[in-house]
């Protein structure tokens, strides 16, 4: 059980308070009301009452620091709206095709070739083929539809394979009817 403690209230007329808040005894802040000043906040667990884990501010940023970061690190320093756009996630390919954020003139290729149901979609960088984007493998059913998608994104050497990600399909006659999803 966590334990809560109630901030005691005293602030002078020169910070903002009324003859009120500054009496000579202890009142509770009103957390609708109060806000609390510091210069920072470190943060503590059972187990570690230290400094390693802080938020504070630096002119007009709030900052944060921990083990993994132990250099102080603005909001503003955590990935931008452009740099989210080119992470290399599946989550950023489109069904058909890598989307903004990636290289344009990005080439894709369908295998084999002139089939009716093809077995393999990879983007690439361009038609020179040298860096994989993303690959999406199909294997396909007695009737033809897809009953595993082995979807492999790549990293910017078109070689390392950051994640894949394989569907399991199932169907009700011809209707899918399920999809399992893991990742790898």
């Amino acid at each position: 059980m966590v334990d809560r403690v109630q901030v005691v209230k005293r602030e002078s007329t020169a910070l903002g308070g009324d003859d009120a808040d500054a009496s000579p005894w202890p009142e509770p802040i009103a957390p609708q009301e109060d806000a609390i000043e510091a210069a920072g906040v470190y943060l503590q667990d059972a187990a570690n009452r230290d400094e390693t884990t802080l938020i504070d501010r630096s002119g007009d940023d709030m900052r944060f620091k921990d083990g993994s970061n132990p250099t102080p690190i603005a909001l503003s320093e955590f990935l931008t709206a452009e740099q989210h756009k080119a992470v290399r996630q599946l989550v950023h390919f489109l069904d058909d095709g890598p989307g903004a954020g990636f290289t344009s003139g990005a080439y894709r290729e369908t295998l084999p070739t002139g089939n009716p149901f093809p077995t393999s979609y990879i983007w690439w960088e361009s038609a020179s083929k040298a860096k994989k984007i993303v690959e999406l493998t199909v294997t396909r059913n007695a009737f033809q539809a897809p009953a595993t998608e082995v979807w492999k994104v790549y990293d910017t050497d078109g070689s390392t394979v950051l994640a894949t990600v394989t569907d399991a399909i199932s169907y009700s006659a011809v209707f899918e009817a399920s999809r399992t999803r893991t990742w790898s």
